[in-house]
């Protein structure tokens, strides 16, 4: 089992996952506030290769409007897209819930 990276490092990543697109960012934040306390070297290696892309390629990714090509040189990048992309969790509304 791989151990999570340690909050320097995990400060890090996250200040350089910054983008010039507000929705690239939403996807971004949203994916460090669910799984960044567990984030590993690993994933941490997939995430900065999807930041290698241009901010229009990444979005088109975190929307389903292409995929990754197949046989890409970073298996984690699959697994890091696949978070990012699941929606979030269902909220009620206290006194709202059917």
């Amino acid at each position: 089992m791989e151990t999570a990276l340690d909050p320097g490092m995990l400060g890090r990543l996250r200040w350089s996952c910054r983008r010039g697109l507000l929705e690239n960012d939403l996807f971004i934040q949203r994916f460090f506030e669910r799984h960044g306390a567990a984030l590993t070297a690993r994933q941490a290696q997939g995430l900065t290769w999807l930041m290698q892309l241009s901010d229009n390629e990444l979005l088109d990714l975190l929307l389903r409007r292409c995929e990754l090509p197949p046989g890409h040189a970073q298996p984690a990048a699959a697994e890091v897209l696949a978070l990012m992309r699941r929606p979030p969790p269902e909220h009620s509304i206290e006194g709202n819930a059917p």
